[in-house]
């Protein structure tokens, strides 16, 4: 199973990174209403933060933005699809246990991992950069007002030799 293909169906949905149930059925190799009977069947273990159903707004902005899918008028996804949380997919592991599916979460939480470090070493750059960028504008500020010091007294010099002078001459 390669790690970028299942990346590309890792998406950011309330804030969690999820796979969606078609999505995983197709890794696992079985039908979507496969998967989503075996989870009903065990509820249990798919609380809340484990495992939630998309609302309209969401599986609209996801089809728009990336998830192609045929229109329900057209023979598409009839029921708003299931979202999982990386322990919902954990979970997933417990109730399907075919040789398949279980290495296919393997796969799965690698990529997770991966894009959980991944995040945690973007967001380490990002804090640094900003920490150089902070340090390097206090520094550029103060050359900054020195030029603009200097371009000033230039000009006051400039105009005070370009003066008529009055009063007596020499």
């Amino acid at each position: 199973m390669q790690l970028a293909n299942i990346e590309t169906k890792i998406y950011e949905i309330r804030g969690l990174k999820v796979m969606l149930d078609f999505d995983l059925a197709e890794l696992y190799e079985v039908e979507t209403r496969a998967l989503n009977q075996a989870v009903k069947r065990n509820i249990k273990r798919f609380p809340d933060d484990f495992m939630f159903q998309l609302n309209k707004a969401e599986w609209g902005t996801l089809r728009s933005q990336s998830v192609t899918s045929k229109t329900e008028k057209r023979g598409g996804t009839q029921k708003l699809p299931y979202a999982f949380t990386e322990q919902g997919v954990s979970m997933l592991s417990g109730i399907l246990t075919s040789d398949k599916a279980i290495e296919v979460n393997i796969s799965i939480m690698r990529a997770f991992v991966f894009i959980r470090q991944y995040a945690l070493t973007h967001r380490d750059l990002t804090t640094e950069l900003q920490e150089l960028e902070n340090k390097y504008d206090l520094q550029f500020k103060d050359v900054y007002e020195a030029i603009n010091f200097l371009l000033q007294k230039d000009n006051q010099e400039t105009e005070q030799k370009q003066r008529k002078r009055i009063g007596y001459k020499e």
